[in-house]
Order: structure tokens, then C-alpha cells, then sequence
């Protein structure tokens, strides 16, 4: 059954049609994902489809009594109160009566009038089967995991998420409108919120840049490219391909259109016979070629995302032993924690909003001094930063401003580039070099940070949520240079598919401050913890043909125990001498010396490189013995 129909639907906001001519319907108990390149008109849509936005032609017709329930990117300034009075507003009506109700109804006396009032909407939630609201906020609350009494206004943006989460589901309504619903959610939160939608009868019609959730919710694709509305009732991988083939099509459609248009066009400059009687249809046909080239809209170009990376850092990045933090002495925040991160490291970070990923990361790279324990960084570090917050733009200043430091040009890979030029490939043209950053959208300043971010040379990346507000295709992107980048990379996230596609061991906190390391991505991780949780302890054997183990842990000898003392001091001599040599051929000067030398220092080079490489492994086999894992 269908609950929406739509025929030639027109929306926008004055220019270019974001969405034209759309016809589609929704069916009864979907979930559909809109798909679409930042700016290409998903919101506009669902505003259409919320009733806020007026089309501008066509036709759109709702199921009678259809009740919609929508969650927006921005969390609405109007709402406060307790969660649990943010989550039954929600509900319209019938639950904002229940919400006066229970607020009347907590005090232990009443006067009159209050009595009265009391009465009166105990009838009115009656006949509005109102009581219902209660139980099924109060379930989406549990979920996840609410205090229900807790004040709306102080809530950090990862709960003030989940509360709107719960308040779109508690009216029960047949369709519910969501944009972009795991932003600042941590995966814990965001399978919760898979699990309540999946158990959900409501339809659903979604817009996310989480691949993941993608593929556990949708059933459908809603596709808005270039102002046009395409279906695909397909998975999301199978709608990858699909897509692909219609690209590979349009592409061969428009070099034949092209090749048979440039004909044409040499056909009617011959000369008068293209203009005889006999040929008029044949001139007609042109000037309809003429106006269709016109009117092709090319799709949308991609970021070119490069990232400038700096001279290699030391071959030790961050050694951390047995690190406690806490803030006020009391609570730890990391709790004894041991690891030794290297160049070349692609870390990944989980945990539960507030858990502490972000204490974990400024420890890891001595902007916080541990509690207890000691931390030994490494040498020649440039560490760039990504902030989910964007507080490292300046609101109050252009993009180019911003990007290069009140600067016409930027200095990249030694070359020095137009700062406007330098935006277009981070998809900004060439009238926007010049706005205000606080007039860009949210993936916009993404963008904008990230072009800041990779304009500057590090060794060392710090990338906190970077993929909140970006599309898909340029999440895509920002993989490919990742995998392409030479130094070391920290990354929280809530996205697992860019977790799974980019880091090589992943941090995950575990409960009172203890943090764990898991090789791989966070399936790996995940995948680990199931076949923990299935493993079945081996069977005791007869107490005869049980032996008493007499192997002891190996322990370090005396000369072992000096050797130990004085590698740290060597590995950090060698890496200093690695890095004047670095500096000595990175000078142009260097090459004017006579090819023996040039031979000489590279020969140098390689051998203080392997030298480097035993004592670490030296030191790793002799860290083993001392914690008996040999």
C-alpha cells in the first residue's frame, strides 16, 4: 500500500531545479535511503516531504491520517525541559497532555483547580489512547539507556541525539523522516538505534553517510542526482553497481551525441544547401541537438583530496607504560595502559561517548601528562589535527583566509599554488572563496577543514570524526589518501565501515578505564569478542595423564638487563643522527657535492636505517622476556 504518491514533483529555492519532475512512491513498512552528492537537494526533500517547504510543482498526495515524525540534523533551540518531557512532546497533542499529567500527578498535593485539571486530562489521554505514548517512550528511553529525569539542556550532542531518536518513535508514527541520525552517536549507540528502527512498524525514509547503517536498514534506494529522482530496489552494494553501469552508459550516450553533433555542425557551415527547403527538418533536428547540449547537466566532480606530508618521523612514534589519568584524582579515565605505537601505525579509537578517547589521544602524543606511568615519545613529530567541532576555523573570516593564513597563496610540496585554485579541489568555486565561513553547511566545513588540515606537512595525523556531513563518495576518497600516506594515523570514529577500510589496530575502552588493543578494523574487532564470549574451556583430563609443567619464564640476565637500560639511548642517538642526515639531503645544496659523496651518504643512510630497525626489534624480544611472554 502506498502511504506517498508523487507525479512531476518541481523543488528548489528560486535557482536550478534541486528536485525535477520526481515521480515516485513510498510503499507501507520501507526503509529507503536517499542518496546524493553534499548540496545536491536531500534535505530540501525530506522538507518537502515534512510539509515545510512548499513544491513548486507537480503533485503530492499523503495516505489520509498519515502521522510523520522527523529528526533533523541540528538539535531545534527550542526544546527543553527533562529528557523524559523533550521525548512525550514529541508525540504531539496527546503527548504533551501526558507530559502536564505526570508533572501534576508527581506532587504529593493538590489544590482544586489542579484536581480538576487532573481529571480533565486523564479523559482526554483516554480518548486519545494516549497512555500507550508512556510505555513506548519509556521503552525507546531504556534502550537507550536515558535518565529520563535528567535535564535536556545539559546533555552532551551524542544524548541530546539519542533523546530525539526516542522522541520520533514514541507517538508511533507510520512514517518517520531522518537526517543523518548516527551524527555524534559512538557505535554503541548507533546498533541501538539499528535494533529500535528494525523492530520499528514504522516506514522509514533515511539520508546518512554511514555505509554501515546503510546496509543493515536499507531496503530500498532513492537516488537524487543532478535534480532527477532515480528507485533502486536493491541493496546498498548492488545499487554501487548498478550505478556504475547507468555512469558507464550516460558516458558512451554522450560521446555519440557529441560525435554525431559535430557532424552536424560541420554539415550546416558548407553553405547554403543546409538551408534549402528540402533540408529545413534536418536544420530543426540540429537546433534541438543544439539546445539538449545546452541543457546537460554534467555530474558533479570530485574532491581531490592530496595530503602534504612532511619529512618521515622517528621509527618510534609513542611508548606508553602501565599509564593511569584521572581529572580529579579519584576516577581514572585510562587505567594502567601499555603500548608502543610506530611509524607507519593506522590506530583506530572506540568507545562509549565521554569514555575518555580523546584524554587517550592527548596522553598518546604528551599534551597530558599521565597520572602514573611514564610516556616516551619519539623524534622530528609534526602532528595535524582534525576536531569534530571545527574549532580550528574561524567563523568570522573567508574560507581563503582560513585555509591560508590571510594569504593569497599556499606553499604545497615546495610549490607555491593560488589558495582559490587550491579550493576547487576540495569542490568550493571560485565565488565562494570569499564567504564567511560560518555561511557553510556542516559538510562544508568539513571540507574546508580538511583542506586546512592537508595543507599543512605532518607525519602524524589526528583525525577526530572526520567523516561527519561528508558524503559518501568523498569519505571514499579520504580512504584512498589515507592508504597513501606515509606517516602515522589516529583515528576516532563512530563509522566502522571507514574504521574497517583504513586503521590497523583499533583501541577499544572496556569499562573502568581499561583500554584494549585488537588487531584489525572494528569487525575485527567485534569478530574477536564473539569467539571470546563462544569459547568453550578444553576438558580436564585424568589427574594421571596430567603433567606438572616444570618450564619457567624465561627470565633476563644480568648483561640482558644493561643491554635494556641502554637501548632507548641508542635508538634515540641513531634517530637523531637519521634525522640531520634526512635534513642534509633534503637540502638542494646537498646535490652539488660530487657523486661519491651523494653515493656515501645514501649508503649511510641505509645502514643507519637498519641499524635502527634491530635495536627496536631488539628492544620488543627483550620488553618480552622481562613480561614473561617468552
Amino acid at each position: 500500500m502506498s502511504i506517498i504518491v508523487a507525479k512531476d514533483l518541481d523543488a528548489g529555492y528560486g535557482g536550478p531545479l534541486l528536485v525535477n519532475k520526481a515521480g515516485f512512491a513510498v510503499e507501507k513498512g520501507e526503509r529507503l535511503a536517499l542518496m546524493g552528492r553534499n548540496g545536491c537537494g536531500k534535505t530540501t526533500f525530506l522538507n518537502v516531504l515534512r510539509g515545510r517547504l512548499e513544491p513548486l510543482g507537480g503533485e503530492l498526495n499523503f495516505q489520509k491520517g498519515l502521522k510523520i515524525s522527523s529528526l533533523e540534523q541540528e538539535v531545534p533551540a527550542s526544546l527543553e525541559g527533562s529528557i523524559f518531557d523533550v521525548i512525550l512532546k514529541g508525540a504531539g497533542p496527546a503527548g504533551e497532555k501526558l507530559s502536564e499529567f505526570l508533572r501534576l500527578s508527581a506532587s504529593h498535593e493538590h489544590t482544586e483547580e489542579e484536581t480538576q485539571t487532573l481529571h480533565s486530562l486523564t479523559e482526554e489521554i483516554d480518548s486519545a489512547g494516549g497512555w500507550k505514548i508512556q510505555t513506548q517512550a519509556e521503552a525507546a528511553a531504556s534502550k537507550l539507556e536515558l535518565p529520563l529525569q535528567s535535564s535536556f539542556y545539559s546533555l552532551s550532542a551524542g544524548m541530546k541525539r539519542k533523546v530525539l531518536l526516542a522522541r520520533v518513535l514514541a507517538g508511533s508514527p507510520d512514517l518517520i523522516l531522518l537526517d543523518e541520525p548516527t551524527n555524534h552517536l559512538d557505535i554503541d549507540s548507533i546498533r541501538k538505534v539499528e535494533e529500535l528502527l528494525l523492530s520499528s512498524q514504522a516506514t522509514l525514509l533515511f539520508i546518512t553517510h554511514d555505509r554501515a547503517f546503510l546496509r543493515k536498514l536499507a531496503t530500498r534506494i532513492f537516488e537524487l542526482d543532478r535534480g532527477f529522482l532515480r528507485s533502486f530496489e536493491c541493496s546498498y552494494d548492488e545499487y554501487l553497481a548498478r550505478k556504475r553501469q547507468l555512469l558507464d552508459a550516460e558516458q558512451a550516450h554522450q560521446k555519440q551525441f557529441d560525435k554525431k553533433l559535430a557532424e552536424e555542425e560541420v554539415w550546416i557551415r558548407r553553405g547554403i544547401q543546409g538551408r534549402r527547403t528540402r533540408n529545413e527538418g534536418r536544420v530543426r533536428e540540429l537546433q534541438k541537438m543544439r539546445e539538449m547540449r545546452r541543457e546537460r547537466t554534467s555530474p558533479e566532480g570530485s574532491a581531490k583530496l592530496n595530503l602534504q606530508q612532511a619529512e618521515a618521523s622517528g621509527m618510534l612514534v609513542s611508548d606508553l607504560k602501565n599509564v593511569s589519568f584521572s581529572y580529579d584524582g579519584k576516577t581514572n579515565i585510562v587505567t594502567d595502559f601499555t603500548a608502543k605505537f610506530f611509524r607507519g601505525d593506522r590506530i583506530g579509537i572506540a568507545g562509549e561517548n565521554g569514555v575518555g578517547k580523546s584524554t587517550l589521544l592527548k596522553l598518546i602524543l604528551g599534551e597530558l601528562e599521565p597520572s602514573s606511568g611514564r610516556v616516551r615519545r619519539g623524534t622530528n613529530q609534526k602532528v595535524a589535527y582534525f576536531d569534530q567541532l571545527h574549532n580550528k576555523l574561524d567563523y568570522d573570516k573567508t574560507l581563503v583566509e582560513n585555509v591560508a593564513d590571510g594569504f593569497m597563496n599556499i606553499n604545497f610540496g615546495g610549490t607555491s599554488r593560488n589558495a582559490v585554485g587550491y579550493l576547487k579541489d576540495f569542490l568550493f568555486p571560485s565565488y565562494r572563496a570569499k564567504s564567511l565561513v560560518s555561511a557553510l553547511s556542516g559538510g562544508e566545513r568539513t571540507r574546508l577543514l580538511l583542506a586546512k588540515l592537508f595543507a599543512k606537512p605532518s607525519n602524524i595525523l589526528v583525525l577526530d570524526e572526520p567523516t561527519n556531513n561528508l558524503d559518501i563518495e568523498t569519505i571514499e576518497l579520504l580512504e584512498e589518501q589515507l592508504a597513501q600516506y606515509q606517516g602515522t594515523i589516529f583515528i576516532v570514529s563512530h563509522d566502522r565501515a571507514f574504521l574497517n577500510n583504513v586503521v590497523t589496530s583499533t583501541l577499544v575502552f572496556e569499562g573502568g578505564g581499561k583500554v584494549r588493543e585488537y588487531v584489525g578494523g572494528y569487525d575485527d574487532y567485534i569478530r574477536e569478542k564473539l569467539n571470546a564470549a563462544k569459547a568453550v574451556r578444553p576438558e580436564k583430563k585424568p589427574a594421571k595423564q596430567q603433567k606438572k609443567s616444570s618450564e619457567k619464564p624465561r627470565r633476563l640476565s644480568y648483561h640482558e638487563k644493561k643491554e635494556l637500560e641502554k637501548l632507548p639511548e641508542q635508538i634515540e642517538t641513531l634517530e637523531e643522527k637519521l634525522s640531520g642526515l634526512h635534513s642534509d639531503l633534503a637540502d638542494p645544496d646537498f646535490y652539488k657535492s660530487t657523486p661519491e659523496q651523494i653515493a656515501k651518504s645514501n649508503t649511510r643512510l641505509k645502514d643507519l636505517e637498519k641499524q635502527l630497525e634491530e635495536k627496536y626489534d631488539r628492544w620488543q624480544t627483550l620488553e618480552q622476556i622481562k613480561e614473561g611472554k617468552v
